[in-house]
């Protein structure tokens, strides 16, 4: 079984990766060959608090759909907009399969922006129920196993090629990248592709505008730049973010990353 190639630790979704370390396990796997166009990774968080105070994981927005296998609560979540927080405590794990960006429109054939705080049920999906799945993937036996079995009941379900999907991973990929990318104009201009089309497909294939793609890259890469202690100069750091106005770049820090930059550099310290 292949490990997710994360070397640079991932570019989206944990914020203050080196405390939770000390709190559970994180380990990614690489799909099979047969997925490798739809899905980005599986993942699997294992913990035991047991005698410790729970610990609460930031998790900040990403443009993905996820299936996650939790006890009582297994769905495939769209995109969200806002940070959130995960309370890890006691004893547990959670399976989890995260879609590139356009990957999981193929399996519904429906706008991925109707999963918008509103989880789908993976039984139309996957042709399984939340409580069998759970009992497979949360109970004894190996990563390696359960990953296994995962591959192959999505496989069992492939959807024909999609190449709009393929397009749309690709572009967002784009964005990750450049980071310098400012603008929605921008990317139409990169991709010779009218600013509305381009709408349309992340509305669609997404569930969220390239407008809040760009976005959520920049600042989750002002985050890492800020827990790195690579720049602690606020003002440089949003200006080199495309930011001319501070106070713009503040109020779109806090919106994704939960509080504003000067506290969550002195909460890093």
């Amino acid at each position: 079984m292949k490990h997710a190639d994360h070397a640079a630790r991932p570019s989206m979704g944990l914020l203050n990766l080196d405390e939770g370390d000390k709190r559970y396990r994180l380990t990614r796997y690489a799909p099979s060959e047969a997925l490798s166009s739809l899905v980005k990774h599986f993942w699997i968080v294992s913990w035991d608090l047991t005698g410790h105070d729970p610990y609460s994981q930031h998790v900040v927005p990403n443009p993905c759909v996820n299936l996650v296998v939790e006890r009582g609560n297994t769905f495939f979540f769209g995109p969200s907009r806002q940070k959130f927080s995960y309370l890890v405590r006691g004893k547990g794990s959670v399976f989890g399969v995260k879609f590139k960006p356009g990957g999981f429109y193929p399996f519904i054939r429906n706008s991925v922006s109707t999963l918008y705080e509103n989880p789908l049920d993976i039984s139309g999906v996957l042709d399984v129920d939340a409580p069998q799945l759970e009992d497979r993937l949360l109970g004894d036996g190996s990563d390696a196993d359960k990953v296994s079995y995962m591959d192959q009941l999505i496989c069992k379900h492939l959807p024909p090629p999609d190449d709009q999907a393929i397009l749309v991973s690709q572009i967002v990929l784009y964005i990750e990248q450049h980071r310098d990318m400012l603008r929605v104009d921008d990317l139409s201009t990169s991709w010779k592709m009218h600013t509305r089309k381009l709408q349309r497909l992340f509305n669609q294939y997404v569930g969220i505008s390239p407008k809040m793609v760009i976005k959520l890259y920049r600042l989750q890469n002002a985050a890492e730049l800020m827990e790195q202690g690579v720049d602690c100069d606020l003002v440089k750091l949003s200006q080199d973010l495309g930011y001319h106005d501070q106070s713009h770049f503040i109020k779109d820090f806090k919106s994704i990353i939960g509080s504003t930059p000067e506290n969550y550099v002195h909460s890093r310290r």
